[in-house]
C-alpha cells in the first residue's frame, strides 16, 4: 500500500512539473515581432504588413511592434493596413521612432488604429488631410473668418465642391471611428484632417492622442508590460517584460513588388512593352522584341491595378504613341508627330491619379521618353518603312516586271537575255528574235514572259 501511494505521489509530481514546464515553454515561445514602415506607404507596404501579421498569428506572438517613419502614402494601401491591424488577433503597437521621425498623413490613421500608439521624444504626427489630383490641399479646407476678430480661425469653406466635401467628411468619419475604437482623442483627430494639424510627441500624450512616449524599444516593452487591451471584445493582458524583438524583414517577393509598383518603373515597363510589341508586329519573327514586350506589359498591368491610375491619361499615352507611329508610316510634315508628343506628355503627367508624396512620375522620365519616342518612330521607323517601299535591286524578286530580249525565234519555250544573262523562258504566244518581253513570273529556273507593245529587230 505504501509503495502504491509513493508511486501515485511520484506520478502527480511529474505531471505537475510537466504542466509548469509546458506553461513556461509557451511563455518563452510567444515572441514579439518587429516590423518596419520606413518611407512612403504603398501596395508593397500593405502586402508586407498583411503577411507579417499572418506569420505573427500562426506563431501565437505576444505582440507585434511596427516601427514607423512615414510622410504618408496611398489611401488604398493605408486602409488595407488598418483592416489587417483591426482584424488581427495579435495586438499591434505602432511606435514612431527614431527621434526626428514622423507619422504624417496615412501614418496618423495607422497610429490611431493600433492597439497601442507610441512615439519617441522629438517625433510628430498629424497633417492627415487627404489629397487627390484636382487640387484638394489642406489650405482648401480653411479660410479666414472675416466676421471674427480671430483672423486665423479655420472655418468650413462653403465654396467646396460636393466631391471635395465628400472626401473630407469621409476622412473625418474614418479617423473619428478609429479614435472611438481605441478610446483616443476624437476632436483632435478631426482637427488633423480638417486643418492638417500636427503635434509633437509630448503634446500628443497630454491630449490622449497616443498612449506612450518611450525612449527606445526596450522602454516601450517595459511600459506596456501588464497593460490590458481589448481585442475583438476580449480583454488581454500583455506580458512583455524580458521579451526580445524578432525582426521580420521584407522578403524577395515584397522587395520585387516594391520595385514594380514604383510609378516610374511601372511607366517604363508599360512603354517598353508597347514598343516591343510594335517592333514585333512591324518585323514578324524577330521574337525577342515581342517576348520582352509582352513580359514588360503584363508586369506594368499588374502594377497599375495596384496603383491609382487615371484611364484618360492611359488613353492619351496610347493615342500619342499611335500618332507618332502614324507619322512614321504616313509623313504629315510633323503634324501627327507633334500631336503625338503633346498627347503623350499630357497623358503621362495625369497618369497617376493621386497627389500622395512619392507617387508621381518624374518629369525627366516623361521628357526622356517623349523625345526618344518621337525620334524612334519619326526617323528610325520612318526610314525602315521607306526602305521597305524601295524597289528590289537584287535576287529573283528583282526580275519581276523587268524587260528581256528574245535570243531566238521560238514557240512556247526558248531563250531570252536579261541583265546580260541567258535564261530559259516560256510564253504562250510565238516570239521572234530581238522582240522585247516582260517577266511576269518565275517557275524554278524558267521565266514566264509576255510580249510588250514595242519590239526591235536586230
Amino acid at each position: 500500500m505504501m509503495k502504491l501511494t509513493a508511486l501515485l505521489s511520484l506520478m502527480l509530481f511529474l505531471m505537475t512539473a510537466a504542466f509548469f514546464n509546458a506553461t513556461s515553454a509557451n511563455n518563452v515561445s510567444s515572441p514579439v515581432y518587429q516590423l518596419t514602415i520606413n518611407g512612403i506607404i504603398g501596395p508593397a507596404t500593405d502586402d508586407y504588413i498583411e503577411r507579417a501579421l499572418e506569420t505573427a498569428t500562426l506563431q501565437q506572438a505576444e505582440l507585434v511592434v511596427i516601427l514607423m517613419d512615414t510622410p504618408g502614402g496611398l489611401d488604398s494601401a493605408m486602409r488595407g493596413i488598418i483592416k489587417n491591424i483591426t482584424s488581427s488577433p495579435v495586438p499591434v503597437a505602432t511606435y514612431v521612432t527614431p527621434s526626428g521621425a514622423r507619422a504624417a498623413s496615412a501614418g496618423t490613421y495607422i497610429l490611431y488604429a493600433s492597439h497601442i500608439a507610441a512615439m519617441s521624444p522629438g517625433t510628430n504626427l498629424g497633417a492627415a488631410t487627404p489629397v487627390r489630383i484636382g487640387g484638394i490641399s489642406p489650405s482648401d479646407f480653411k479660410k479666414k473668418d472675416k466676421t471674427d476678430n480671430n483672423k486665423d480661425k479655420p472655418v468650413a469653406d462653403d465654396n467646396k465642391t460636393t466631391l471635395e466635401r465628400k472626401v473630407i467628411n469621409d476622412a473625418v468619419a474614418y479617423i473619428r471611428g478609429l479614435a472611438q475604437l481605441r478610446g483616443r482623442n476624437q476632436e483632435w483627430a478631426e482637427k488633423a484632417v480638417r486643418e492638417a494639424a500636427s503635434l509633437p510627441a509630448s503634446d500628443a500624450l497630454k491630449k490622449n492622442v497616443i498612449d506612450i512616449v518611450a525612449t527606445d524599444r526596450a522602454d516601450l516593452l517595459k511600459q506596456i508590460d501588464g497593460r490590458e487591451i481589448v481585442i475583438k471584445g476580449q480583454t488581454q493582458k500583455l506580458q512583455t517584460a524580458g521579451l526580445t524583438l524578432i525582426e521580420i524583414s521584407p522578403d524577395w517577393r515584397n522587395r520585387f513588388l516594391s520595385v514594380i509598383t514604383n510609378p516610374n518603373i511601372a511607366y517604363i515597363l508599360m512603354l517598353v512593352g508597347i514598343y516591343g510589341l510594335i517592333f514585333e508586329f512591324s518585323n514578324p519573327g524577330a521574337i525577342v522584341p515581342g517576348t520582352v514586350g509582352a513580359i514588360c506589359l503584363l508586369l506594368a498591368m499588374y502594377s497599375f491595378q495596384l496603383l491609382p491610375i487615371n484611364y484618360a491619361g492611359m488613353a492619351l499615352i496610347l493615342l500619342g504613341v499611335a500618332l507618332m507611329v502614324g507619322e512614321a508610316f504616313e509623313p504629315s510634315f510633323g503634324i501627327l508627330g507633334i500631336g503625338g508628343v503633346i498627347a503623350f506628355v499630357i497623358g503621362s503627367i495625369i497618369l497617376i491619379d493621386t497627389e500622395a508624396p512619392g507617387f508621381g512620375i518624374d518629369i525627366s522620365v516623361i521628357a526622356s521618353f517623349a523625345v526618344t519616342s518621337f525620334i524612334i518612330f519619326t526617323f528610325v521607323v520612318g526610314m525602315a518603312m521607306k526602305a521597305r517601299r524601295r524597289p528590289v535591286v537584287s535576287g529573283l524578286e528583282e526580275l519581276f516586271g523587268s524587260e528581256a530580249v528574245v535570243l531566238e525565234d521560238f514557240k512556247k519555250t526558248g531563250r531570252v537575255s536579261i541583265h546580260s544573262e541567258s535564261w530559259s523562258a516560256h510564253c504562250n504566244t510565238p516570239l521572234r528574235k530581238g522582240q522585247a518581253v516582260k517577266v511576269t513570273g518565275i517557275e524554278g529556273l524558267t521565266l514566264q514572259v509576255e510580249p510588250v507593245t514595242s519590239s526591235k529587230q536586230e
